[in-house]
């Protein structure tokens, strides 16, 4: 035996054996992972059921997804969506993903804007022209074909002009100058008749204010009208308990008053329309009446109401006054009396806008007062009577009706009653270009701008602006209205914005202010407006245009046409 264990075939009986037992070892060992290095039999479970399956089968080994081809390119479809985002042609601060439409754009550029909305017409025509109709397959006509006969002497070939009753033939079409086929522009004949064509003239508006004043207690409370500008030049500002003139030819400020004596805070200030009589209203109810020459009191009403007067509004020699006692006050200045001899209540909440007519017409009688009650109410202090029920709009013309058929006096019942907006209206503007137009501005909930023709109590349009409308003011040199907003839904908020009236387009959007941008007026020459807001600061903006001087041309004698009655 020893011999044969020493012989060459026991020698390779002997190595057959040890390599089997190498091969069933390394099956049994342990595989290490190739990525991590741990061994995979040593890696602790965190579930407790045991690996293996319940059918004793062994596992199934886990699939590695190996990436699909799709093919060389991949073409997106483009007939929707937005163009300048397909192609990647927004800008980089933008998001990738097509955003919805703005109501109310960022601070922009109008000429940008404009150029902008033709690049994408123009990018919509070339990219995705209106595909031409395709002809149909041709059919044979139902024909009884003749049997095939013995030709006859005819020509076989006949040459006709083109027929000139189908021009879309392709000897026809380009028989025409204008076929795109001797075009050398690059771009379609629809593009470049949209380039071609005259463009709306724009007028450009300074974004940045020309001056910003600190105003230190600039109280941030929407109900509140602190900020009027003068007919002198002369704007005025509440702040706290004082008020202060601050004069545009020198830049000069002085204090008229300070109420904190008296532990009063100033809620309301108003000039009259030609004068340096100023108007103030505190949150105790008194009502005030200075002469900002002399910076001298007039005038004290201690019970003018019984709560805060945020409101206030002349008209001539009258003074009326809004409170949140839901009524509206009228006093002559003239009398040393302290009772109103006029005195409204149509709102239910706190009567928070007033704004009287300022043409000299047969409607400068007539007040607009907005409340917190979402109503918007016209009173004529003439006592006048609304028109008949059968006119448009007025959805509160039966009550003024019944009331004037009570035998109550028409002048304490409104005149027209407007019920569409959903949130305090504060904003009131008169349009001085058109007699009878009605601008009202509602708060947060409600958003909108509407336009009303106070003759027939109608809805003449409105606008949804995007966020709380604080305030608003028509400009004196052109059709073009100003409004202040606040709280938005959406990115744009805090913004003056310009409008284009009657087409309501905008013409700028001024931004800058940290806050609610709650108080608007305007210089006397109507070029320059300033708002101010609760991040205290009154912001000075060129807004419009000078206005052109026709005074002299018409107040001239030579001027026949006015001395004929």
């Amino acid at each position: 035996m020893s011999g044969l264990k020493n012989s060459p075939f026991g020698k390779r009986l002997r190595a057959s054996h040890q390599d089997a037992e190498d091969d069933s070892s390394r099956k049994h060992r342990p595989r290490p992972n190739q990525i991590f290095a741990l061994t995979l039999g040593s890696t602790p479970s965190l579930d407790s059921r045991p690996t293996t399956s319940d059918s004793g089968e062994p596992e199934s080994p886990v699939e590695s997804r190996t990436p699909r081809d799709y093919g060389d390119r991949f073409v997106p479809s483009r007939d929707a969506g937005d163009m300048r985002t397909s192609y990647h042609l927004m800008d980089d601060s933008t998001p990738s993903t097509p955003s919805k439409n703005r109501i109310i754009p960022t601070e922009s550029d109008a000429l940008k804007e404009q150029a902008n909305a033709i690049f994408t017409s123009i990018l919509h025509t070339e990219v995705t022209p209106p595909s031409p109709q395709r002809s149909a397959s041709p059919t044979r006509p139902a024909t009884n074909t003749p049997l095939p006969s013995t030709p006859t002497r005819r020509r076989l070939f006949n040459y006709n002009s083109p027929s000139r009753s189908n021009p879309a033939t392709p000897t026809r079409r380009l028989d025409a100058p204008t076929d795109e086929a001797y075009s050398m522009s690059p771009v379609r004949a629809e593009s470049r008749q949209l380039l071609e064509s005259p463009r709306r003239q724009l007028r450009n508006v300074c974004k940045t204010p020309y001056r910003v004043l600190d105003a230190p207690e600039l109280a941030d409370d929407f109900y509140l009208n602190l900020v009027d500008w003068s007919s002198t030049n002369v704007l005025g500002v509440g702040l706290g308990s004082c008020v202060y003139l601050w004069t545009a030819h020198t830049a000069q400020v002085s204090k008229l008053c300070d109420l904190s004596s008296s532990n009063d805070t100033i809620s309301s200030v108003s000039w009259v329309q030609k004068g340096t009589t100023l108007a103030v209203g505190t949150l105790a109810g008194r009502l005030r009446i200075y002469d900002a020459n002399t910076l001298q009191l007039q005038r004290t009403y201690q019970q003018a109401h019984t709560q805060r007067i945020g409101a206030l509004s002349w008209n001539s020699h009258i003074l009326s006054s809004g409170s949140r006692d839901r009524l509206i006050n009228h006093r002559d200045v003239r009398e040393p009396g302290f009772k109103p001899f006029k005195r409204f209540q149509g709102h239910r909440q706190e009567v928070c806008g007033l704004r009287w007519n300022g043409d000299s017409g047969p409607q400068a009688a007539l007040l607009a007062s907005g409340g917190n009650d979402n109503k918007v109410c016209i009173w004529d202090l003439r006592g006048s009577k609304r028109p008949q029920p059968n006119s448009t709009g007025g959805r509160s013309g039966s009550a003024g009706t019944s009331a004037s058929s009570a035998g109550e006096d028409p002048g304490e019942i409104p005149l027209w009653k407007f019920h569409e907006h959903t949130a305090a209206v504060k904003a009131l503007a008169w349009d001085p270009h058109v007699a009878g137009i009605l601008a009202t501005g509602g708060g947060t909930a409600d958003k909108h701008i509407r336009f009303w023709n106070t003759f027939n109590g109608s809805m003449l349009n409105e606008l949804d602006t995007g966020s709380q409308v604080c305030n608003l003011t028509w400009s004196l040199t052109s059709h073009e209205l100003v409004s202040s907003h606040g709280f938005s839904s959406t990115t744009a908020q805090n913004q003056i914005c310009i409008w284009k009236y009657p087409s309501l387009d905008m013409v700028a959007s001024l931004t800058g202010h940290t806050h609610r941008v709650l108080y608007l007026a305007m210089s006397p020459e109507g070029e320059t407006i300033v708002t101010g807001a609760g991040d205290e600061t009154l912001r000075f903006w060129n807004a419009f245009p000078k206005k052109e001087n026709h005074e002299a041309k018409r107040e001239s004698r030579l001027d026949y046409g006015r001395l004929i009655r």
